[in-house]
């Protein structure tokens, strides 16, 4: 397997229709390290599930081509009621190995 990423997940935004309330799982500001099977564990599965196929980009060095910044993508949860959105971030570090690799 080639080089491979950290990425951090970090809550960038978070949008509620009138008269709902807003996502109580997150506050802005909060950072998953996506390398981390402990921290992806706190994300809710629609969360996680809608930034897996951005995460794998990154995470492979892939960039994303409606992004201005080759480092960095924006997900939305698909909550309708709830919206989360997270700014992904790659970091220049690489993925510590399994132990097991």
């Amino acid at each position: 397997m080639g080089e491979s990423y950290k990425v951090i997940a970090e809550v960038f935004e978070i949008r509620s229709e009138p008269g709902k309330q807003p996502c109580s799982l997150y506050s802005i500001g909060d950072k998953f390290d996506l390398s981390d099977m402990e921290d992806r564990a706190k994300l809710c599965h629609w969360a996680f599930h809608s930034m897996l196929p951005f995460w794998s980009v990154l995470r492979f060095g892939g960039t994303l081509p409606w992004e201005p910044d080759p480092d960095v993508a924006y997900v939305a949860c698909p909550d309708p009621n709830n919206v989360v959105v997270f700014k992904l971030s790659r970091t220049r570090e690489q993925e510590e190995k399994a132990k097991d690799e």
